[in-house]
């Protein structure tokens, strides 16, 4: 497993460039004790705290006390390793520099966008651009209804007579329906029109709440009688449940307006005129400017912090999931 954090942590974008700062920090006081020494160089808390961040999700479930072992033998093997890369003059290589230099560029990157994209941001921000996200979905009309879902034609007329004698819906549901929901009475929740197959929702949308079907409907799954509860209009998701997801939309159109703004200043030169098209292309498709496709996330090398799935550009937060057509 420690084979595995070593290679996660050497190949996390500037960690050549941290890490190799690590050996070089002073003593510090003692809110930043030393934890450890290496051929007598400090391992302070410090060290221990950024290597435990660039490993993140390596560690899993493991407890606090694992993580520290962990992130400790992780910079231990590093620096050893490290060490001897420089007894062989490998730091003084020229690809070496090259790389260390982009991961450098990479760390100066992140750290720029996270102090003046990410930090900035604040939870009146959000909430704002939750009620402009809010007031793009299109009102929906939805149903909740109950559903009891048998094999033939007469067996649905037989529980419809029972309905009407005053049976309970419920009750004869968790008896008789050979749908998956029959323990929960046949409760189907809300759902939107286009949520259950086209026979059921013209059915269940033409009642009104309180009715039962006064003629078994009849589908790809079976025959169904179905029990209207109540409608409403369809609520937007809390902001508590996507409120991650309206940060990450914040970040993203901030980072693509920056990015937008730094390359218009840039003296940028790419003599060869088919990759420049190219170039040009996929900067236009990032900002969403490419009338033939939709905007794109931003790209991996260069990527803009996104936390989360977020909506495509345009789009407002949606539900996580639909309720899925009655089933046997």
């Amino acid at each position: 497993m420690y084979e595995s954090l070593r290679r996660n942590l050497i190949a996390r974008a500037g960690a050549v460039a941290i890490l190799a700062g690590l050996g070089a920090l002073p003593a510090v006081a003692q809110e930043n004790p030393v934890v450890a020494t290496i051929n007598g160089q400090q391992v302070t808390q410090a060290d221990l705290d950024l290597a435990a961040r660039e490993l993140g999700p390596q560690f899993g479930q493991m407890s606090e006390e694992q993580r520290r072992a962990a992130a400790l033998s992780a910079i231990i093997d590093v620096r050893l390793f490290a060490a001897e890369a420089q007894k062989e003059g490998i730091d003084k290589n020229e690809d070496f520099q090259r790389r260390a230099e982009f991961l450098r560029e990479r760390a100066l990157h992140s750290a720029y966008i996270d102090e003046n994209v990410v930090k900035p941001i604040t939870d009146e921000e959000v909430r704002a651009r939750y009620d402009e996200e809010v007031a793009k979905i299109p009102q929906q009309e939805e149903v909740h209804a109950r559903h009891i879902l048998v094999e033939n034609e007469q067996e649905a007329k037989d529980i419809i007579k029972q309905l009407d004698e005053g049976g309970d819906f419920v009750e004869i549901a968790k008896e008789k329906s050979k749908d998956g929901a029959a323990a929960n009475g046949g409760d189907l929740g809300y759902f939107t029109a286009g949520a259950m197959v086209p026979e059921f929702s013209q059915a269940a949308f033409a009642m009104e709440p309180g009715s039962h079907s006064k003629e078994p409907v009849k589908t790809q799954f079976g025959w169904h009688v179905i029990k209207v509860e109540d409608k409403r209009m369809q609520p937007p998701p809390a902001f508590e449940q996507v409120q991650d997801q309206i940060r990450s939309l914040i970040i993203r159109d901030k980072y693509m307006d920056k990015l937008a703004s730094l390359r218009e200043e840039a003296e940028l030169e790419i003599p060869n005129a088919e990759l420049k098209n190219a170039v040009d292309g996929l900067l236009r498709q990032q900002l969403g400017q490419n009338e033939e496709e939709p905007a794109a996330e931003a790209p991996a090398a260069g990527e803009a912090p996104v936390e989360g799935e977020t909506p495509a550009e345009g789009e407002a937060p949606a539900e996580a999931e639909q309720q899925e057509a009655p089933a046997q």
